[in-house]
């Protein structure tokens, strides 16, 4: 095959490689291995791409986790080995062993600091609404229907109150085990392009379910039964049941992590060739 899959390298001191994945979500059990064979999950898939590639047992470390149906442009993940590959093999070589709908966008040698998690300091998530009486065909588990006219407007003035640090227990899922919910979203924006609406949220971290919880409480005020200033309310209640839904996963990408300049990571714009304003 020629992109060094097996043993076609040597070996050496250990080192560290960051890849940026790309992904379709649809089929996959979310993206953290389980211990079901039966389950498939994207962290499965990839390490055993890599594995091969290594000619070793592989572990990959991810930036953050996405449930079941999530997608991502830009999930940073990285791994230790002592395999010997030109950065081209890592690419090409997992490309060539993975499923379809899995992608590795870039590789990058990084120093041993380097931590796709605990190095990033915010995250970008972006959720694609298709709003529209009549569903679409073609891009199924790729955007959320919606059938009730939204207002945009009024959905990107009611995000403007989560803005800041703050804490976000009335949009935290049931069973998170994170350890505060005091979260900063830095920024937050509603935009449409024709029957698409897009919510554009970054915050140094998301609780689980954060970012649908907060969609589904923006629908509520996108369809004309809550003001915008509701979202101030819920809050400051801290309480999740005063939240609404939470929306469906289809729709909601991982879009990019935020790194310091000093690891010099590659940029992986997010390219959605139907939504034209993000």
């Amino acid at each position: 095959m020629g992109w060094f899959i097996g043993s076609e390298a040597g070996t050496s001191a250990s080192s560290r490689i960051a890849l940026c994945i790309e992904y379709q979500g649809t089929g996959f059990n979310g993206w953290q291995a389980q211990r079901s064979a039966a389950v498939s999950t994207v962290q499965e898939a990839l390490e055993l791409a890599i594995s091969k590639v290594a000619d070793q047992s592989i572990k990959v470390y991810c930036a953050g986790r996405t449930d079941k149906g999530v997608h991502a442009s830009a999930q940073i993940v990285h791994f230790d080995t002592t395999s010997e590959r030109p950065l081209k093999a890592w690419v090409r070589g997992c490309n060539a062993l993975l499923p379809k709908t899995v992608v590795v966008r870039w590789a990058k040698q990084v120093d041993e600091n380097f931590h796709a998690r605990f190095s990033a300091f915010n995250r970008r998530y972006c959720y694609l609404i298709y709003n529209n009486k009549t569903p679409t065909a073609l891009l199924q588990s790729l955007v959320s229907p919606h059938f009730f006219e939204l207002n945009e407007k009024s959905m990107h003035e009611a995000g403007q109150y989560l803005l800041g640090e703050r804490d976000f227990s009335s949009f935290r899922g049931a069973g998170c085990q994170a350890n505060t919910a005091m979260r900063n979203v830095i920024d937050l924006k509603v935009s449409r392009d024709g029957d698409f609406v897009m919510v554009d949220i970054k915050a140094n971290a998301f609780l689980l379910h954060m970012v649908r919880n907060i969609v589904g409480a923006l629908l509520e005020v996108g369809e004309g039964r809550r003001k915008p200033e509701w979202m101030k309310q819920v809050l400051e209640l801290k309480d999740r049941r005063q939240a609404g839904i939470t929306a469906s996963p289809e729709g909601l990408y991982l879009v990019e992590v935020g790194y310091p300049d000093r690891y010099e990571l590659p940029i992986a714009p997010w390219v959605l060739p139907f939504f034209k304003s993000h």
